[in-house]
C-alpha cells in the first residue's frame, strides 16, 4: 500500500516534448531485438567469468552494447579518476532519474551494484541483468523494511562496493526535477565512504533538449522501450562531479543538499559539445571540467 512519503512526480505524457524525428518501423524492431541479443549473450557468458575484473569489463561492454543497438550516443563529461578509481574503494553514487537509460548509461562508463526499487526485479531482460549485478532491491511501499536496506547498503560500500542510488526516488522528465531524499546519504556516512554526483541529460543530435526518453507517467516500460527506440540522433549528456568527501557534510540532510547542488549546477552547463573520443564503439566525450 502506498504511504503519504512515497517520493511521486507530477511529470507525465503531458511532459513529453515534440519534434523528435523517427526512424523506420524495421529499425525500430532490429534496435529491440539487437539489446536483446545482446543482453541474453551476457546471460551466458557471465558464469563461466570468475575474474572480477573480466566480468566487470564484459558488464561494461554489455550496457555499452545496450545503448548503441537503441541508436544513443553517450557523452561522458569529467570523472577521469572516477573511471578509473581503484577497484575496493566504496563510494555512494547518485544522480538525477529521468529514464531506464540512466542505469545502462552508468554501467556502461563504470558498473556497479545499485539500489533499486524492487519492482525492478520483474522489468524483461533489463531486470535480471540489475539484479545479477549485484544490485540491493528496495521496497518502496513498506516503510519498516527501510532501515535494514539502509544498514545493507552501509555494509556493502563499507566493503568497497560502488553502489548506484537515485535520492529522487522515482522519475522525472529532465526538465522538471525531484529533491534529493535524505535516507540513503546515511549509509554513506555509516560506511564511510565519498559520495559522487552525476547529471543526466538527454538531447537531440540537434542540440535540442528532449523528454522522449523519460520514463514517466502510468506507462509501462514496454511502451517506453517502444518510444526510445524509434528515436533518432538521441544523445545521453553525463557530467560526472567533483565527489564530496568523507565527514564534508554533518548530516545526511546536509550531505543530500550538497550532492544536489552539485547536480542542479552541473545541468547550468547548457552546451557540452566537444570533441569525441571513440571508445569500444561508443561515442564518449571527455573533459577535465
Amino acid at each position: 500500500m502506498k504511504h503519504p512519503w512515497m517520493p511521486a512526480s507530477p511529470c507525465g505524457d503531458g511532459c513529453l516534448t515534440p519534434g523528435a524525428r523517427s526512424v523506420a518501423p524495421p529499425r525500430r524492431v532490429l534496435r529491440v531485438a539487437a539489446a536483446c541479443g545482446v543482453v541474453l549473450s551476457a546471460f551466458l557468458v557471465l558464469p563461466f567469468l570468475l575474474v572480477p575484473g573480466a566480468r566487470n569489463r564484459l558488464v561494461r561492454l554489455v550496457f555499452r552494447g545496450v545503448l548503441r543497438a537503441f541508436g544513443v550516443r553517450l557523452e561522458v563529461h569529467g570523472g577521469d579518476g572516477f573511471v578509473a578509481a581503484e577497484a575496493g574503494r566504496g563510494a555512494l553514487v547518485v544522480n538525477n532519474h529521468i529514464s531506464w537509460l540512466d542505469i545502462v548509461a552508468i554501467n556502461a562508463v563504470r558498473p556497479m551494484r545499485a539500489l533499486a526499487k524492487r519492482e525492478i526485479a520483474d522489468w524483461p531482460v533489463l531486470g535480471r541483468l540489475v539484479a545479477r549485478g549485484g544490485s540491493i532491491f528496495l521496497d518502496r511501499e513498506a516503510l519498516s523494511t527501510l532501515p535494514a536496506t539502509i544498514a545493507e547498503l552501509a555494509a556493502a560500500l563499507r566493503r568497497g562496493s560502488l553502489v548506484n542510488v537515485t535520492p529522487e526516488g522515482t522519475t522525472w522528465c529532465g526538465l522538471a526535477s525531484g529533491r534529493f531524499t535524505t535516507a540513503t546519504f546515511q549509509a554513506a556516512i555509516d560506511g564511510g565512504v565519498p559520495v559522487r554526483p552525476i547529471a543526466l541529460r538527454y538531447r537531440l543530435a540537434d542540440g535540442r533538449e528532449t523528454t522522449q526518453p523519460a520514463f514517466v507517467g502510468t506507462e509501462s516500460l514496454i511502451d517506453s522501450l517502444r518510444r526510445v527506440a524509434r528515436l533518432r540522433g538521441l544523445v545521453l549528456e553525463m557530467r560526472v562531479c567533483e565527489e564530496i568527501a568523507p565527514g564534508r557534510a554533518a548530516n545526511r540532510r546536509e550531505l543530500a543538499a550538497l550532492a544536489e547542488s552539485a547536480v542542479r549546477t552541473a545541468l547550468c552547463h547548457k552546451s557540452l559539445a566537444l570533441p569525441s573520443l571513440t571508445s569500444t564503439g561508443l561515442e564518449v566525450a571527455r573533459s577535465g571540467a
